[in-house]
């Protein structure tokens, strides 16, 4: 589509039915995007951040709505470099969007013609990028790849996850090594001080999330059960086994005492997961079966 396939060594061109039956909406869906950009075609320089290419659409859209960050960009011919937080997109069906997570990964340099924004915040793809390289952008690329971290006493060493930027840390939870984590745009101090507090308690805080998500999900745990008895019925899961087959994977904590509590579900859900939320002052308030 939109002639991506006509470089050497990719798939095959898509065949005169296939393009015939498509190219409406191909058309539509891509003219409504490139109408949002400048005209100029450019050959760009740039670089991929956290994450490599994704897709989106809507239920009624058939093709994706493919997009990959950006934390730097150039023109070929020009020494200026734009550094900050960038989208690259086009629409893509699943054959293209495969191949442009292949050629564009995640901490990369390509190479592309492309179109640009008014502010110059968002890139149209036009073709398939190759790799790149550009001195300056290189040493972009191997400063972002440096580890982000910081030591907090009595929690540990965090280290910023660029993938989804929150800073990890993995701690003892009444014995259980568990995963605590702090979005990087939480006011850092009071998320640390409500994560102290929260492990101070810890035995109090890990029986009142369990009571409250029994409390509103044996039911559904029930509900979900296919296991049979020696009778040919559903065995009842109790009140008490829904808690102890909870396992505690990770705490999320806010800066203004917000907490999400993540649970492996023991095959309580068949391997969904079960999350707990609320706040130090109120306690749990939420709870669900996720994934």
């Amino acid at each position: 589509m939109f002639g991506f396939f006509k470089k050497k060594g990719e798939e095959p061109e898509e065949t005169a039915r296939e393009q015939k039956a498509s190219q409406n909406t191909e058309n539509k869906q891509f003219k409504e995007l490139a109408a949002q950009f400048l005209p100029e075609e450019l050959t760009i320089l740039a670089v991929t951040g956290a994450n490599g290419f994704g897709g989106g659409k809507t239920a009624k859209e058939k093709l994706w709505r493919a997009s990959i960050g950006l934390t730097a960009w150039m023109e070929e011919d020009s020494p200026d470099i734009h550094r900050g937080e960038f989208v690259l997109s086009t629409i893509a069906d699943d054959r293209l969007l495969g191949v442009l997570q292949r050629r564009a990964p995640q901490d990369f340099i390509i190479k592309f013609k492309g179109r640009v924004s008014e502010d110059g915040k968002r890139l149209l793809l036009l073709d398939l990028p190759e790799p790149g390289f550009d001195p300056d952008l290189k040493a972009i690329l191997e400063e972002q790849k440096k580890p982000v971290t910081f030591w907090e006493e009595g929690l540990g060493t965090f280290t910023l996850n660029r993938q989804v930027d929150w800073f990890e840390t993995e701690l003892d939870w009444l014995g259980t090594e568990i995963s605590l984590t702090i979005d990087m745009e939480e006011e850092r101090e009071e998320a640390l001080r409500n994560a102290k507090t929260l492990l101070a308690s810890a035995a109090d805080w890990d029986k009142r999330v369990r009571v409250y998500a029994a409390d509103e999900l044996v039911s559904l745990a029930n509900d979900w059960s296919q296991d049979m008895d020696e009778d040919g019925e559903t065995p009842t899961i109790t009140r008490e086994q829904f808690m102890e087959r909870m396992e505690l994977e990770s705490i999320e904590i806010g800066g203004d005492g917000s907490f999400t509590f993540w649970f492996g579900d023991g095959d309580l859900f068949y391997g969904h997961s079960i999350r707990v939320s609320g706040d130090l002052e109120n306690g749990p308030d939420d709870a669900s079966m996720e994934g």
